[in-house]
């Protein structure tokens, strides 16, 4: 008796999670919105600003000779090539929503989406 009891306690908290994740994943989905400018900060500092709807290719060079190739096209920003030993930067998808985040970890780079200022 004790043990159907634990058990259907078990199922509605499973129950409630997956209820609670969808809730979660739905507000994500909908309320996300598209950026408008791609900032790139090395070290902290902010590099340079671009418009995410401007297709541009942009070398991001740091101070210790390391290099990142970051290309705007079609509303979407990625890192093409560097020069960094693990190349994560390189295999992380585009990014085109506010928020959204590439971050290259040896060359202190992140870029990120952000809304156009008004």
């Amino acid at each position: 008796m004790a043990l159907d009891s634990r058990r259907r306690r078990d199922l509605l908290l499973i129950f409630g999670l997956l209820v609670c994740s969808g809730i979660a994943l739905f507000l994500v989905l909908f309320f996300r919105t598209p950026g408008g400018q791609v900032v790139v900060e090395v070290d902290g500092a902010v590099y340079g600003k671009y418009d995410l709807y401007k297709d541009a290719t942009v070398r991001i060079e740091t101070e210790d000779g390391g290099y990142n190739l970051l290309q705007i096209a079609d509303g979407c920003a990625c890192v093409t090539q560097a020069n960094c030993p693990d190349k994560l930067c390189v295999h992380q998808p585009k990014i085109s929503q506010t928020g959204e985040n590439i971050v290259c970890l040896p060359h202190r780079v992140v870029v990120f989406i952000e809304e156009t200022p008004s």
